[in-house]
């Protein structure tokens, strides 16, 4: 049996979902839909699917799930309309930006009893998680400190910025489900700091392109995230946890790992530029993993409640920039 599958939405992440569908034995990619029909065109060329409309893709039984690559406004309502059809849905995040429309999606996910799950892909990177297999094998004893280091190589169009959230709801919330992830625990105080040192007109939109926030746990862990929109180096994605028993980290990866060294020193091969090529195996476990589950019948992550949670963390995170105090964060 195979997992038959619909895109919603035909642009980048779409591209990389559907790479990953055809990869996998065990799915087939039968329609995509996209609001351009030249762009859905394209699409269904490249990747030998038909296009559809919704209410095609919903009425249609043997479409088994939907992967929802649209932007963020459209995601609720796509939710509730395949939920109600009773297929699968696997959503990118955020579900929303605003908690109360996500608590609200979640009691209706909840009552059809839909299988869901959100699209945070870094869990399923195989250098972190090897890093949390070691956590949770004992090998650096108890974590103290956990430092997230994501960098981006430059700033994403202002009009993708202007509907994203801001910088703590389209970037930090990775770094905030990564903690929570790799710990366990949700953390329960924050303290950020922001600033535009990159481009000048993100005030005009009150965003941030640079951020350092300091998270707390309610067993004393700490969590230190640094965020910047411009790493001249390339996509820089770091992880360091200190342990009371020794440190273990995930260093950055290139898409060839070499080293040469000369009587001019040592040199290495460029950083992967962006995370369409960083992260292409963790797009393909993710996939495979909400495929498995559905085949399998059995638990999916991260659910619904853990983009929530994520959410809420960045919200306090933009109240304790505002108040420029440290906060509690509260998730109910």
């Amino acid at each position: 049996m195979k997992i038959n599958l619909a895109i919603i939405g035909a642009g980048r992440i779409g591209h990389v979902h559907a790479e990953a569908i055809n990869k996998n034995i065990n799915a087939n990619l039968i329609y995509i839909y996209d609001t351009n029909n030249s762009v859905a065109n394209k699409f269904a060329s490249k990747f030998n699917c038909k296009i559809a409309d919704i209410n095609s893709i919903k009425n249609d039984k043997n479409i088994d799930a939907v992967v929802i690559c649209s932007p963020t406004n459209t995601h609720i309502d796509l939710i509730k309309n395949f939920s109600i059809a009773k297929k699968a849905i696997f959503c990118e995040k955020p579900i929303d930006l605003n908690i109360k429309k996500v608590k609200r999606c979640l009691t209706i996910i909840e009552k059809n009893n839909t299988d869901f799950m959100i699209g945070f892909n870094r869990r399923f990177d195989p250098h972190f998680l090897t890093l949390k297999k070691s956590i949770e094998e004992g090998k650096i004893g108890d974590v103290e400190i956990l430092i997230l280091t994501s960098r981006d190589p430059g700033l994403p169009p202002v009009q993708y910025l202007e509907n994203s959230g801001g910088l703590f709801k389209d970037m930090t919330i990775h770094d905030f489900d990564m903690a929570a992830f790799l710990l366990g625990e949700l953390p329960t105080e924050i303290y950020s700091t922001a600033s535009v040192l990159v481009d000048q007109k993100l005030k005009n939109i009150n965003d941030y392109d640079t951020a350092s926030l300091i998270l707390n746990t309610k067993s004393g862990k700490q969590i230190i995230i640094n965020n910047s929109r411009r790493a001249s180096y390339g996509y820089d994605q770091r992880i360091e946890v200190h342990g009371s028993k020794g440190m273990i980290s995930a260093e950055n990866q290139r898409p060839v790992s070499i080293e040469i060294a000369t009587s001019k020193g040592f040199t290495k091969p460029p950083l992967h530029h962006f995370f369409m090529t960083r992260y292409i195996q963790a797009y393909e476990n993710e996939l495979d993993h909400f495929i498995q589950s559905l085949m399998h019948n059995s638990n999916i992550h991260p659910n619904g409640n853990d983009g929530l949670n994520a959410l809420i963390i960045a919200e306090a995170a933009y109240s304790s920039l505002k108040s420029g105090k440290k906060i509690s964060i509260k998730y109910t």
